[in-house]
């Protein structure tokens, strides 16, 4: 084989190696200083660098081989220099060259010569000056040939178009970086946007003020407990801030009778779920169905509840967690018409309406993110700031609550047995 077109394959297998170097998705630096050393070791070049164009001015070195690092002091291009390089002669390569007429060079030709610098090229891609490549001579001593021209034009075009692709990534990651921060931004002013208005809701009625905030903390914890992705629980929690919205319809003297009200107006107090569904459907939510929980909470697996008395299946899980958080926090806090009751009784109630009212893996959900509490195995104790202190205190309590998912769990692999 000739010697010319040895080089030639050499050469093309050079600068397929380079592509795939560039286009890998490794490190950006790494890849840099990998290309130059395929780009030296191509021709036996002795020293060089890559340079990358900073907004600024000055010039970043991004790889260099054989070459001081003091070489880069003071080393800056401006935007005249830059287009010297678009509209220059390409033969204006050499530095040692008295016809080189690019300015950049010219002011810097001494620094250049110094470092043993032959050859500068500008890395252009799509019209801008990306940065450049600065080569020493060939080891055996001989003169650039037409073909060493053209092989090293190619391997650096390969590299500009490296690094310009590497500043469009980096631009579309600070984009998408900057949108995540604005739509963190925007969920919180979301959330506490919901969250006053759910304080709004409760101070309505002066017995229960807090409870929409507790509902919506109960809800995601229970969906948390449930393995709920974050933005499912971010949703639920929404939902159960905003579940008795529908209150804002019902007359202020029925929501805070002191008494149990009588049939007429407990028709009239039940409206607030569909009213509440009336309001929030309107509204484009972030979050799925959370209309729906807002008109669903009151209904029963038993198909007993209200407003469209649903059955089991047809209730949405949604709502099934944000009933039971709604039901506890009505056992757990003290009403005009009586206190709130113990945990003993709170706990029979969830077994005995286990199935009728409650989904049982809601309640077993539930129970187990309390007794993680009560045994100390989470730092989380928001559960427990919400009742108070004393209240899952008692040396019964992680014996009901493990007597109550052991139940549930079993009523579970009882009913699913059964199915199969």
């Amino acid at each position: 084989m000739e010697p010319s077109t040895q080089k030639l394959i050499h050469t093309f297998g050079a600068l397929a190696d380079l592509g795939q170097e560039i286009a890998g998705t490794g490190d950006f630096n790494e890849m840099v200083r990998t290309s130059m050393h395929m780009l030296l070791g191509t021709l036996a070049l002795r020293r060089g660098a890559v340079v990358e164009c900073t907004s600024g001015g000055p010039l970043r070195c991004a790889a260099l081989w054989g070459l001081s690092d003091q070489m880069f002091d003071g080393f800056e291009i401006d935007e005249l220099e830059k287009q010297s390089f678009l509209q220059g002669d390409p033969s204006e390569l050499l530095v040692s060259s008295t016809e080189v007429t690019n300015t950049f060079i010219n002011r810097h030709r001494d620094k250049l010569t110094a470092e043993g610098i032959e050859l500068v090229l500008p890395m252009i891609v799509r019209g801008e000056v990306t940065g450049m490549v600065l080569l020493g001579g060939k080891a055996s001593g001989e003169e650039f040939s037409e073909d060493d021209f053209e092989t090293i034009r190619a391997m650096v075009r390969h590299i500009g178009v490296g690094i310009h692709t590497h500043r469009l990534l980096e631009q579309v990651a600070q984009r998408a970086e900057e949108n995540r921060r604005l739509y963190e931004e925007l969920r919180a002013i979301y959330r506490d946007t919901v969250r006053a208005f759910a304080a709004a809701i409760d101070i309505k009625d002066k017995y229960t003020q807090g409870h929409s905030e507790r509902v919506g903390r109960y809800s995601e914890i229970i969906a948390r407990e449930m393995g709920w992705s974050e933005e499912e629980v971010e949703g639920i929690q929404i939902a159960g801030y905003l579940h008795d919205i529908g209150k804002l319809i019902v007359d202020r003297d029925i929501i805070n009778a002191p008494y149990n009200i009588d049939a007429k107006n407990s028709s009239e107090l039940n409206r607030h779920p569909a009213a509440g569904y009336e309001i929030l459907s309107p509204i484009n939510h972030p979050y799925a169905d959370i209309p729906l929980m807002a008109k669903y909470h009151h209904e029963r697996l038993d198909g007993r509840g209200y407003p469209d008395g649903l059955t089991d299946e047809q209730i949405p899980i949604g709502a099934k967690i944000v009933s039971l958080a709604d039901s506890f926090d009505a056992m757990t806090t003290d009403r005009p018409y009586r206190r709130r009751r113990s945990f003993e009784d709170v706990v029979r109630d969830l077994r005995e309406n286990s199935g009728k009212q409650f989904d049982g893996k809601v309640v077993a959900a539930f129970a187990r993110a309390m007794l993680k509490e009560v045994k100390g195995e989470t730092k989380d104790r928001r559960i427990t700031k919400m009742l108070g202190k004393s209240y899952l205190e008692g040396e019964q309590v992680p014996t009901l609550l493990t007597d109550l998912i052991s139940d549930l769990e079993e009523v579970s692999r009882s009913g699913a047995a059964a199915q199969r």
